[in-house]
């Protein structure tokens, strides 16, 4: 393989979104996907207004796309469906500045590879070591192959071979609870278009979500030990008995889903780390900071994670590779990857302090000031 300037771990969200935001600043990328094709999902994600922002600098907007919805309408209502609190989401995504959308993933991938355009993706190239010496950096391929880059981001999820690098190896935590998932062609009389439902009981909780053309997406959890969790091995039939005299959308909805539709995950994330990056090695999203779906926010800091780290890189004065420059919280001369003053490998000290912030509406809006 040839020697990329930045080597990229992964083509998800977070991976396509630095590449593009990378190639916009003229820096040379290739991403690295372990996957042996591009992988076909039949989950959904909202992406919030810190997502959608940085997307449209990017020059993608997701509001343009009929696969897509934009949150109008954001209820929480009792099991059986009684109304607790209806949320103005229209009004909350005016005064951000910008859409809530709810999209299936696959069609969010899609988009970012259309917008990565020549962007060379390596399917297959499953990394299983990473290494660091004065030249670089060095990833080997559980083929036996390698690749050598100026600088390389572990955008690999939740169990990230290129965290297991910066940080150690790390089980996940685990929260004692699974998570079930799926898409479904879907319309019901609750349901109107830019519709956000979450519907809660005790020791389980159940979302539904118009995502545009005419398909709802859907999840639904319920507590039980983490071992069963992880290793969760019912039907469907057990998850309409979970959610057995809930309000009738839910209960249709899950009638309405194929069997095979439906995923299952546990409820896990890990510790979000101090730092982020050691040397010419650096995480975002899943890798670095993974969150509970419950935040709603995993997609969208991947975005946005993607976007800080190329709007911090440039060419290093000493050799020619881009570094992450950053001031550090201590307003100390930062360094970068190589050890020349003006930037920081540390780039997430800027990252993780800002992540955070109250809006007025009374929503928690994610943020990155530069």
């Amino acid at each position: 393989m040839n020697a990329p300037t930045v080597a990229v771990v992964g083509a998800g969200i977070g991976g396509l979104t630095a590449a593009v935001a990378l190639r916009a600043k003229g820096i040379d990328v290739e991403i690295y996907e372990a996957a042996p094709e591009p992988r076909a999902t039949g989950t959904a994600l909202g992406l919030a207004s810190n997502a959608t922002k940085v997307l449209r600098s990017l020059g993608i907007d997701l509001t343009t796309d009929a696969c897509c919805s934009a949150l109008e309408h954001f209820e929480f209502r009792t099991a059986r469906g009684a109304l607790i609190r209806a949320l103005p989401g229209a009004a909350i995504s005016a005064e951000l500045g910008h859409p809530f959308v709810s999209i299936h993933r696959n069609e969010l991938i899609r988009t970012l590879r259309t917008a990565a355009a020549d962007t060379p993706i390596h399917y297959g190239a499953e990394v299983v070591d990473v290494g660091v010496d004065r030249n670089g950096v060095r990833a080997a391929f559980v083929d036996g192959t390698d690749v050598r880059a100026g600088v390389l981001i572990g955008a690999d999820g939740i169990r990230s071979v290129v965290r297991s690098v910066v940080a150690g190896e790390q089980a996940p935590s685990e929260y004692g609870y699974v998570l079930w998932l799926a898409t479904v062609p879907f319309t019901h009389p609750r349901m109107v278009p830019g519709y956000t439902g979450h519907y809660w009981g005790r020791g389980q909780r159940f979302g539904l979500i118009d995502i545009g053309g005419g398909m709802a997406y859907w999840w639904g959890t319920k507590n039980m030990p983490a071992a069963r969790a992880r290793d969760w091995n019912g039907d469907k039939a057990d998850i309409l008995s979970v959610f057995d005299g809930w309000a009738p959308e839910v209960v249709e909805v899950i009638e309405r889903t194929p069997p095979e539709a439906i995923i299952s995950v546990p409820g896990q994330d890990r510790p979000i780390l101090k730092q982020w990056g050691r040397g010419p090695v650096t995480l975002l999203g899943d890798a670095a900071h993974p969150m509970l779906t419950s935040r709603s926010q995993g997609g969208s800091s991947a975005v946005e994670d993607g976007y800080v780290l190329a709007g911090r890189s440039r060419a290093c004065p000493m050799r020619s590779m881009p570094c992450v420059h950053t001031r550090t919280g201590a307003e100390t001369a930062p360094q970068c990857w190589c050890g020349a003053p003006g930037g920081s490998t540390e780039w997430s000290r800027r990252r993780i302090p800002l992540l955070v912030r109250r809006g007025t509406s009374g929503c928690v809006v994610y943020r990155c000031d530069r």
